[in-house]
């Protein structure tokens, strides 16, 4: 089954469900991981991991919105987040999840930067695989510390 939609450069293009429904649970994630990291910023034992768990959190935000972005230009319609897991709420019990999280969003945003052909989209998740990566070593930095 495929969902038609029409960009800026007048092309439709054809796009499976198995993409739609991952940039889905992309969003969801990012919707959880904005949650998680708000509520780990605020448990954080001094300023450094403070400030950096806060401006991981704005990357997340800005991956939440950009993935909606595409998620409604693919459809026409808004997709409603959901949270998909639960953050700990003990502060290195959610360095933890929140480390293993971003290390498998890794692999899943480079999966979805594999399935379509549209440059933008797979320009969006690959950036974002980045980010994740960078996210991972942070949150292992304070595992460690």
């Amino acid at each position: 089954m495929y969902s038609y939609y029409y960009d800026p450069q007048n092309r439709y293009y054809r796009q499976n469900d198995k993409l739609l429904s991952d940039i889905a649970k992309a969003i969801n994630a990012e919707y959880s991981a904005v949650q998680c990291y708000q509520k780990l910023a605020q448990m954080a034992p001094n300023s450094l991991e403070k400030e950096q768990i806060g401006e991981i959190s704005r990357d997340e935000m800005q991956h939440f919105r950009l993935f909606n972005q595409i998620y409604m230009n693919l459809t026409g319609m808004e997709h409603k987040p959901q949270i998909s897991e639960e953050c700990p709420d003990n502060y290195k019990e959610g360095l933890d999840f929140s480390f293993k999280d971003e290390q498998e969003a890794v692999d899943f945003y480079l999966d979805i930067a594999d399935q379509t052909a549209d440059p933008y989209i797979k320009e969006v998740f690959k950036r974002a695989a980045a980010d994740e990566q960078n996210h991972a070593v942070w949150f292992l930095y304070f595992i460690n510390n």
